[in-house]
């Protein structure tokens, strides 16, 4: 009987996965949106934070911590070297939940520390922002071993409703052995407390060598990561290869496939494997074929756009614009193209005036105003 129940279960499981909706994307001709530039002549900006007097944290790819205040841009000094490569580089970035107290940032970056092997790896960092310079600068976590692959380091950083911090480390190009490893770094979601200590309860405290901050695994490139403003959930999304990036939810010690399973293929076309679905591995929420090359995600809520309370956006390097998503059932049941051909959305956040704001590459940061 239980045989039984569990290939029903799995059949319906392969019938769910296959028979997720093709939801047309929509190209609305819009008139009834203004998109400004707040913070021109800007290279790759990477990742941005709004601290509490509303000045904005900006991230450069090539190393560069930037504070933007009342239209100035200033350098941030004591920033850790960056090992600047391929895709590695300054990253992630996000404020403490007590900042107004403590003035605590976190950044990732591509780092040389901490392995006997040249090259670089994600590292997460802790600092105080004490006017424009970094002080009591903390290394929390380093992904082990470096490497010259100039691909897959993730990263974002998101607080949860109870304090924890989560990050994302891609699988550095090496998919057949990181992501399903718990021993090894790479393509997983992590998960410290604010000063780095490990959680007791995270999934894998008490297995065998496994990296017990891994909260969970089976991730390729996930570049995305946002919290739910209503359910508190923690929302990833990641590169496929060809085909098949990703929505996920991310629930603790769960496993997310990759490479096991995918719905994309190897970028020459060939087969990476057959499989879609497999006991024991999450579906996506939501996968796009073809990809849309995803980089920076939020909710929009309690915003300034009351047709897009509830959307999902999510920042398209591959084909230059923003894409809402509307759910109904946790199912994608509408896309829609914002700035379409405004280029390489790295990423998008909502400030706290109830605006998105994108950053993107060679042009700067954008800011969308519903027009009167």
């Amino acid at each position: 009987m239980k045989t039984r129940y569990f290939t029903y279960f799995f059949l319906l499981q392969v019938l769910f996965a296959c028979g997720q909706p093709d939801v047309t994307i929509s190209t609305p001709n819009h008139t009834n949106y203004t998109i400004d530039v707040i913070v021109p002549d800007l290279e790759i900006p990477w990742g941005m934070a709004f601290l509490p007097d509303n000045s904005l944290l900006i991230t450069e790819k090539e190393g560069q911590l930037i504070h933007f205040q009342n239209g100035q841009k200033t350098n941030i000094e004591n920033v850790p070297t960056t090992y600047v490569r391929g895709q590695g580089g300054l990253m992630g970035i996000a404020i403490h939940p007590n900042f107004k107290d403590n003035n605590i940032i976190y950044f990732t970056q591509s780092s040389s520390v901490g392995s006997s092997k040249s090259g670089g790896n994600t590292a997460l960092y802790r600092a105080v922002l004490q006017g424009n310079a970094l002080q009591d600068v903390s290394l929390l976590y380093k992904a082990e071993p470096n490497t010259k692959k100039g691909v897959h380091f993730g990263s974002r950083i998101v607080f949860d409703n109870d304090g924890y911090l989560y990050f994302t480390v891609g699988d550095r190009g090496n998919r057949d052995v990181n992501p399903q490893d718990l021993t090894r770094d790479g393509g997983k979601v992590y998960r410290l407390k604010d000063n780095g200590e490990i959680p007791t309860d995270n999934p894998f405290v008490d297995v065998s060598n496994a990296k017990t901050a891994v909260y969970s695994y089976g991730h390729r490139n996930p570049q995305g990561m946002t919290k739910h403003p209503i359910t508190g959930e923690i929302w990833t999304h990641e590169h496929g290869p060809r085909g098949g990036d990703e929505i996920n939810i991310i629930e603790a010690g769960k496993n997310y496939g990759w490479p096991k399973i995918t719905y994309g293929k190897n970028y020459t076309g060939t087969t990476i494997t057959k499989d879609k679905a497999l006991p024991g591995l999450e579906q996506p929420l939501y996968y796009w074929i073809p990809s849309i090359a995803p980089s920076g995600m939020t909710f929009v809520h309690n915003s300034a756009y009351a047709d897009w309370d509830g959307s999902l956006v999510v920042g398209s390097l591959k084909f230059n614009y923003l894409e809402r998503l509307t759910f109904e059932n946790k199912r994608v049941v509408y896309r829609e193209k914002i700035a379409n051909e405004i280029g390489r959305v790295r990423d998008v956040i909502l400030g706290p005036d109830g605006f998105l704001y994108l950053a993107v590459e060679n042009k700067g940061i954008c800011k969308i105003v519903p027009n009167p």
